[in-house]
């Protein structure tokens, strides 16, 4: 005998006419530009660490790092992206689009600490300098270069997902890793110069560190539902309280339901609910041509009904 909560619960997702558009999940998102990110440096990423400590370069060591933790960055990215196209569930009646957040939080976290390591490792070298091979570091890390422009090239086709922008940061360090590699290369070939390889290499993770802090707030104050960026939360209000039968607002809230995909709650004080259908559709005709808002909830109340929550949360 079937639980009588044991049926089809997609009439309980879908939006009908008047409703938002969102659907909750991501299903226009194409994971093959991710996949192809991913297949090249994974192809890349071996070898570069292979020749990082056979040369003794420690800037060619940032770099091959760099690439190993673009390779898990991407692959985490897509798993998120896969996650992100599921549709809502019973369980998850919102859908699984914070996943890609999440992913571009651990993501940038990963970073901080692959620059952690190299600070600490270039800290040693310039008290003992080790000789590095200039010759191979300039041949592998010009290759490593290359398919870093490449992979960088594929991420910037998608500019819509936060946890792909993430993605790109790790390889926009790892760009800039293969380039000071390249110059600490041709220094240490030119002139024996050796402590110009730990040099470059905490210059290039300091670079790193403002991107990195970028992606880390923008990650967090959505996984926080913070009110998102591009919309007044104070002046989304005001704009409320200006329509003609609206008294006032109460117990707003506007937050990122997934990224790009602004939604709103709150309750409504207005005289009589006669009034309440015209002034909904004035508020939601409002919010979206004025503030991008599609996904509204709103609850109305008269002016009796405010006075008995306010005795209520007296007692």
């Amino acid at each position: 005998m079937h639980d009588k909560h044991d049926h089809d619960h997609t009439h309980l997702h879908a939006h009908l006419k008047g409703d938002a558009k969102h659907t909750h999940s991501f299903t226009g998102r194409k994971q093959s530009v991710l996949a192809w990110a991913l297949g090249l440096t994974l192809s890349f990423a071996g070898v570069e660490v292979a020749f990082g400590f056979l040369s003794h370069s420690l800037a060619l060591i940032s770099d091959a790092g760099h690439m190993v933790t673009d390779a898990a960055a991407l692959g985490l990215a897509l798993l998120a992206q896969v996650i992100a196209r599921r549709p809502p569930s019973p369980r998850h009646s919102f859908g699984f689009g914070r996943a890609e957040a999440l992913a571009a939080f651990v993501n940038g976290l990963a970073m901080l600490c692959v620059v952690g390591w190299i600070c600490y490792e270039a800290v040693l070298r310039f008290s003992s300098p080790e000789a590095v091979h200039g010759d191979t570091v300039v041949v592998v890390a010009v290759i490593g270069l290359a398919i870093n422009v490449v992979v960088a090239w594929v991420l910037s086709k998608d500019k819509e997902s936060v946890n792909t922008r993430a993605a790109l940061v790790h390889v926009m360090g790892d760009l800039l890793g293969s380039v000071a590699a390249i110059a600490a290369g041709a220094v240490i070939y030119f002139t024996g110069w050796m402590r110009i390889d730990p040099l470059l290499s905490v210059l290039v993770s300091l670079l790193i560190l403002k991107s990195t802090f970028g992606v880390l707030k923008d990650s967090y104050h959505f996984l926080m539902e913070g009110v998102p960026q591009q919309i007044d939360y104070l002046q989304v209000g005001a704009d409320v309280e200006r329509i003609p039968g609206v008294l006032s607002v109460h117990d707003l809230h506007v937050w990122d339901m997934s990224p790009g995909q602004p939604a709103l709650i709150g309750h409504v004080q207005i005289e009589h609910l006669d009034q309440w259908p015209s002034v909904l559709r004035a508020i939601k005709k409002m919010l979206l041509a004025s503030h991008g808002i599609d996904h509204i909830t709103l609850q109305p109340e008269t002016t009796a009904m405010a006075g008995l929550h306010q005795g209520d949360k007296t007692h």
